[in-house]
């Protein structure tokens, strides 16, 4: 491909510079520059990747695209010899060379999205373990890992840029894919990183308070949201799936219905795929399921109420991509927990250890009624670990304290990822929620800002019986501190701990 082909199909104010030449890669990050590389400028939220083109270029830039005039006037006039581009929306513009320049592969592919603030990565794993059980090939792309045809690679954002994104596709392409599954973060919703991408599929799974430092609002939270539903800013998908149980749900089912999506639902006891009744079990549940084509008893090995949703709205958007009924629910007993997501830690040991990304509220609360109805009978304990990440929406620490509180017996607040925030200012506002929610009696409360020796001080608490829960990291690796990132993995902390107390290989 050519410069003058690439720039055929990307919408443009003015162009100018040096003759046409072959593009040998599309990059955003001026690091990432080749010989040949077009190096896309655009403007975000936390800086202007206007601001290293001087570094593209000597790094080899064959062509630069620009979301600044002044960037544009001022390689005209400096660099003569560059083929040059302005264009109005750096991202959008991100998007359409990138598509052109990995072949289009969005074209070979039927996307399905999964939106929400909890539940979208364990949906998203449910929906392509159904479409890769129904003999299709996928690329996953989300929090925990990116799949391409089967092959695992490390996730480097829950939504990459389009670029990489489309990178991804075209691999996968290439590997025989027919089906894209990705997570929808609101961040890549608001900032136009979906671009290019034309959803058949997309799901709602719920919306509560997350990520206020960067939209400011719940309102703006939900805008976001809404725009992959709405058509107003990307297409509308061809089939919407929504949560009847969230209050959200109805007004974007309203925008999507209004865009001419069809429309889905799903609940417990309510929506056209719910669980009429069901069971929970140690080890997951057995839900009496109704469909529109159909019902059927269904055995799942995901524990708690809320990944019978998770399974609902997984079940209804393999269904929108035309996996059958009656497979369906023959592939349910097969699907597995997701890593990070409720994931059991057993050494060996008479009490219920979990980690769980929960790191909101209403993740919390969720978490803690998740642990009641698996705990052992007679009353055991639910002893909670968690704490709040930097940097982050500060509203949400007193809350997730006071759900911690509502739902444990022992609460242990530490250190999440502090990042730049001093640990101990974190924890204080944590506390806040806490003695408000003690005010009406127990749970008994302590602060330990070191996240190993608060697992520690948990695995130790426990009697025969309890239910731990190690909050806030979930599968992730590291932990983001002031001075930079740590190993650290909260199931293998966790597995060191119960070693050291006698349980498991150091028994």
């Amino acid at each position: 491909m050519d410069w003058n082909e690439l720039v055929a199909e990307i919408t443009a104010i003015a162009s100018g510079g040096g003759s046409s030449q072959l593009v040998a890669g599309i990059e955003y990050d001026s690091r990432r520059v080749h010989a040949g590389s077009v190096f896309v400028a655009m403007q975000g939220g936390s800086t202007d990747g206007n601001r290293y083109v001087n570094q593209a270029i000597a790094a080899g830039a064959g062509g630069i695209i620009t979301d600044s005039s002044q960037t544009f006037d001022h390689l005209l006039v400096y660099h003569p010899g560059l083929p040059v581009l302005e264009v109005e929306q750096g991202r959008l513009a991100l998007a359409q060379a990138s598509a052109a320049f990995f072949g289009h592969p969005e074209r070979s592919l039927a996307a399905t999205g999964i939106t929400g603030t909890n539940g979208k990565t364990t949906t998203a794993f449910l929906t392509e373990s159904l479409l890769n059980a129904a003999a299709r090939a996928t690329v996953l792309v989300g929090t925990i890992e990116y799949h391409v045809a089967g092959e695992v690679r490390p996730s480097v954002h829950t939504t990459p840029e389009s670029r990489d994104l489309f990178e991804l596709m075209a691999e996968g392409v290439g590997r025989g894919a027919t089906e894209l599954v990705t997570e929808v973060s609101s961040h890549a919703l608001d900032q136009g990183r979906m671009a290019g991408i034309e959803f058949d599929v997309a799901v709602f799974t719920n919306l509560t308070r997350d990520h206020l430092d960067y939209h400011g609002t719940m309102e703006d939270y939900f805008a976001a949201k809404r725009l992959l539903f709405d058509g107003v800013v990307y297409p509308p998908p061809r089939v919407a799936v929504f949560n009847e149980h969230d209050p959200y749900s109805k007004k974007l089912a309203v925008a999507a219905a209004r865009a001419g999506a069809e429309i889905r639902t799903y609940g417990i006891g309510k929506g056209e795929w719910r669980a009429v009744r069901h069971t929970l079990t140690p080890g997951g549940a057995v839900i009496d399921l109704e469909a529109p084509a159909g019902s059927a008893q269904v055995t799942s090995h995901l524990a708690g109420e809320v990944n019978i949703l998770n399974l609902l709205a997984a079940l209804a958007a393999a269904d929108a991509r035309g996996v059958p009924f009656a497979d369906l629910v023959q592939f349910v007993p097969g699907l597995r927990p997701v890593p990070g997501r409720f994931q059991p830690i057993d050494a060996g040991q008479p009490f219920t250890v979990i980690v769980d990304y929960a790191h909101t509220d209403d993740a919390l609360r969720n978490l803690t009624a998740l642990a009641r109805q698996v705990a052992a009978p007679g009353g055991k304990r639910v002893i909670t670990v968690f704490g709040c990440g930097g940097d982050r929406d500060r509203t949400k620490r007193p809350k997730m304290g006071q759900a911690a509180a509502a739902g444990s017996d022992f609460v242990i607040a530490t250190s999440d990822n502090p990042r730049s925030e001093d640990p101990l200012a974190i924890l204080a506002e944590i506390e806040a929620g806490l003695k408000d929610a003690r005010r009406s009696g127990p749970p008994h409360y302590i602060i330990e800002p070191d996240r190993a020796a608060a697992i520690h001080l948990a695995l130790q608490q426990a009697a025969p019986g309890d239910v731990v829960l190690i909050a806030g990291k979930g599968h992730e690796k590291e932990q983001i501190l002031a001075h930079g990132a740590i190993p650290f993995d909260d199931a293998q902390v966790a597995l060191s701990m119960l070693a050291h107390l006698g349980y498991g290989e150091m028994q």
